[in-house]
C-alpha cells in the first residue's frame, strides 16, 4: 500500500492526525455527506416543531380557528415524520462511518506491521499494535460518526437564532452570544482532556506491552524465580495506570456535569426573559411556548456540540498513535526498477563474510560466535544488509517479494499462530496431505501430531504455548520444509532437542532437500556430520571449508568449536 501527500483519496495522509482522520471521512464521501446532510435534516425538523406548536396556539387556539389548528397540527406532524425517518437513517449512515473509519484502521495497522515485516518488533511495541486493535479504533470511529450529529446541531442552533432574533431581538442575542460561550467555557476543559487521554493512552501500551511480555515468558520467569519481581513491576505501573484513569475521569466528569449544567443554565435564562416578555405584552402567548420549547430543545443540540468537541478530541489522540506507526518506513524497500533473476537454483554470495552457497547443495556454517552466524544468515535473506548476489545480481536490486519467494529464513524467533495444526504448517494451502506428513517425518514431528487431539486438524493455541520449546522447534522446522523454497537457511534449528531427535532430523534433512540449496547454520556435529560442504566463520569471516572430518583433522580453531559443543 502506498502511502502519499493528500489529493490521492485511495492513500491516507499520514502529515498529522487531523489530516488522517479528515481523509477517513472523505473514504466514502456519499454516506459521509449524506450522514451529515440527515443529520442536518433531523435536527432542524426538531428546530421547527416549537414554531409549529406556536402558530398552533396563536392561530388556532387564541383565534379559536380550527382549520388553522388542524393546519399547524397537520405541520407539526409531517415535521415528527420527517424527523423520525431522517433520524433512522442518519443513525444507520452514522454506524456505517464508524466502522468504516474503525475498521479501515484496522486494515492499515495490520498492512503497516506486515510492511515493517522483521523490523516490527524492533521499531513499534506489541502493546502498541494491540492497543490501536483495541482501544483508539473506538475512538477514531466515533470521532467519525459524531460529525452527522455535531453539524446538525450547528444548523439548528443556527435556525432556532434566526427564528428568535426574527421574534425577539433580545432574546435571539442570548442565543447567539450564549452558544459560543458556553462552548468556550467547554473548551476549558477540553484542552486538559486532551493531554490527560494523552498520557493514559500512553501509559495504556506500555502496560500492555509489560503484559504480553510476561505472559509470553512466564515459563522462563518460573524457571528462574522472577514472577514475583515482574508481578510486582506489573502491579507497580498498574497503579501507576490506575492514576492517570482517575485523572482523565476528573476532567471527563466535570465535562458531563458541564453538558447538563451549562445548557440547563441556559435554558432557565431564556425562559425567565420570554416570561417576562410576554407578561409585557412584548410576545404573544404562542411565541412564549415556542420559546420555551427552543429553550428545551437546545439541550440536545448544545450536548451534541459538547459530545462533538469531547469525541473528536479522543479520535485525534488516537489518530495520533496510528499516524505515527503509519508514518515508519521499512528498513528495506524495493528498488525503483527491481531486477529479475534468472529461474531456477543460483550461487547465493555473501561479500562481507565470504560465505558462497553452490545450488543444491546442504551446506552448513559453523561460527566461533552464534551472533555472526545470525548476521550472515540476516544478510542473506536480505533481513539486513549487505552486499549479497544470487545469480551474480545483488539482492539490492531485486524486488523484495521475489526475494522472499526465493529465499526463506527460518529462526527459533518464528512464532507458532492459533489455528489448525494443517494451517499453520501450511499457511498458503501450497502442499497437499503427502507434503505435509513428508514434512513432519523429516522434522521428526509425527509424535506431535499424533498427541494432539484431531491431528492435522487439531487446534493449535495463541503461540503454540501448549507445546514444550523442542516441539515449536520442530514445527517450525515442518513448516519451513513444507514452504519447500528454492534456498533455505536455518538459524540453530535442533538446539532445543534431545539427542535421539537431533540425529533423526540430521539423517533426515538431507534426503527432503535434496536439490534444493540448504545452509544449517550449527555448531551441531549431528549436523555438521551429514552436510555436504561446511563453512566455518571466525570474527565474521570465513576462515576454513570442508566437509567435517576434513576441519576436524586441519583446522583447530573448528575443532574447539565443535568440541565446546560437545561438550555441553
Amino acid at each position: 500500500m502506498r502511502f502519499a501527500p493528500a489529493g490521492d483519496p485511495g492513500t491516507p495522509d499520514v502529515r498529522s492526525a487531523t489530516r488522517y482522520l479528515v481523509w477517513l471521512a472523505g473514504r466514502q464521501p456519499l454516506i459521509f455527506g449524506g450522514a451529515i446532510a440527515l443529520g442536518v435534516t433531523w435536527m432542524v425538523a426538531q428546530a421547527l416543531m416549537p414554531a409549529a406548536v406556536g402558530r398552533a396556539v396563536d392561530a388556532g387556539l387564541t383565534q379559536r380557528d380550527p382549520d388553522a389548528l388542524l393546519r399547524w397540527g397537520l405541520v407539526l406532524l409531517g415535521l415528527g415524520v420527517v424527523q423520525a425517518i431522517a433520524g433512522i437513517l442518519r443513525h444507520r449512515c452514522a454506524v456505517h462511518n464508524w466502522l468504516a473509519a474503525a475498521y479501515r484502521t484496522v486494515q492499515l495497522t495490520v498492512e503497516a506491521t506486515n510492511r515493517l515485516g522483521a523490523a516490527l518488533p524492533r521499531r513499534v511495541a506489541a502493546g502498541e499494535v494491540v492497543s490501536i486493535g483495541t482501544a483508539d479504533i473506538e475512538h477514531i470511529g466515533s470521532a467519525v460518526d459524531i460529525t452527522a450529529r455535531g453539524a446538525g446541531a450547528v444548523v439548528a442552533i443556527g435556525t432556532v437564532s434566526v427564528i428568535l432574533l426574527t421574534a425577539s431581538v433580545p432574546l435571539g442575542l442570548v442565543v447567539v452570544l450564549g452558544v459560543p460561550l458556553l462552548m468556550a467555557l467547554v473548551a476549558l476543559l477540553i484542552r486538559p482532556l486532551h493531554r490527560q487521554q494523552a498520557a493514559y493512552r500512553e501509559s495504556t501500551g506500555e502496560l500492555t506491552a509489560r503484559a504480553a511480555d510476561i505472559v509470553s515468558g512466564l515459563r522462563v520467569l518460573r524457571g528462574v524465580g522472577g514472577e514475583p519481581v515482574l508481578g510486582a513491576r506489573y502491579r507497580e505501573q498498574s497503579q501507576a495506570l490506575r492514576a492517570d484513569g482517575l485523572r482523565v475521569a476528573r476532567v471527563e466528569s466535570l465535562l458531563q456535569a458541564a453538558q447538563i449544567l451549562l445548557p440547563g443554565v441556559f435554558v432557565v435564562l431564556v425562559t425567565w426573559l420570554g416570561a417576562r416578555f410576554a407578561l409585557r405584552g412584548e410576545i404573544s402567548a404562542g411565541q412564549l411556548v415556542s420559546f420555551y420549547g427552543y429553550t428545551a430543545f437546545l439541550v440536545s443540540p448544545l450536548r451534541n456540540l459538547t459530545e462533538t468537541a469531547d469525541k473528536v478530541a479522543r479520535g485525534h489522540v488516537a489518530a495520533r498513535r496510528v499516524v505515527r506507526l503509519l508514518r515508519l518506513a521499512p528498513e528495506f524497500t524495493d528498488p525503483a526498477r527491481p531486477v529479475p533473476l534468472p529461474a531456477g537454483p543460483g550461487e547465493l554470495a555473501d561479500v562481507r563474510s565470504g560465505v558462497v552457497l553452490r545450488p543444491g547443495r546442504l551446506t552448513a556454517l559453523a561460527a566461533t560466535s552464534p551472533e555472526d552466524a545470525a548476521e550472515i544468515a540476516d544478510r542473506l535473506g536480505r533481513y539486513a544488509d549487505g552486499d549479497v548476489t544470487l545469480h551474480g545480481v545483488p539482492l539490492r536490486d531485486v524486488a523484495l517479494a521475489t526475494v522472499r519467494e526465493r529465499i526463506l529464513v527460518a529462526d527459533n524467533d518464528a512464532q507458532l499462530f492459533s489455528g489448525t495444526l494443517r494451517a499453520e504448517l501450511d499457511p498458503h494451502d501450497r502442499g497437499d496431505r503427502p507434503a505435509v506428513e513428508a514434512a513432519l517425518v523429516a522434522a521428526s514431528a509425527t509424535d506431535i501430531v499424533e498427541a494432539l487431539p484431531g491431528g492435522l486438524d487439531g487446534a493449535v493455541a495463541e503461540r503454540g504455548r501448549e507445546f514444550s520449546g523442542g516441539q515449536r522447534q520442530r514445527l517450525r522446522l515442518a513448516r519451513a520444509l513444507v514452504a519447500d523454497p528454492e534456498t533455505l537457511i536455518l538459524v540453530e534449528p535442533t538446539s532445543a532437542v534431545d539427542t535421539h531427535t537431533e540425529v533423526r532430523i540430521a539423517d533426515r534433512l538431507p534426503a527432503a532437500r535434496r536439490g534444493r540449496t540448504t545452509l544449517v547454520c550449527t555448531t551441531s556435529p549431528l549436523m555438521l556430520g551429514r552436510a555436504e560442504h561446511v563453512i566455518f566463520v571466525e570474527d565474521g569471516k570465513v576462515v576454513a571449508e570442508g566437509r567435517h572430518d576434513e576441519l576436524l583433522a586441519a583446522e583447530p580453531r573448528y575443532r574447539a568449536t565443535v568440541s565446546r559443543e560437545e561438550e555441553r
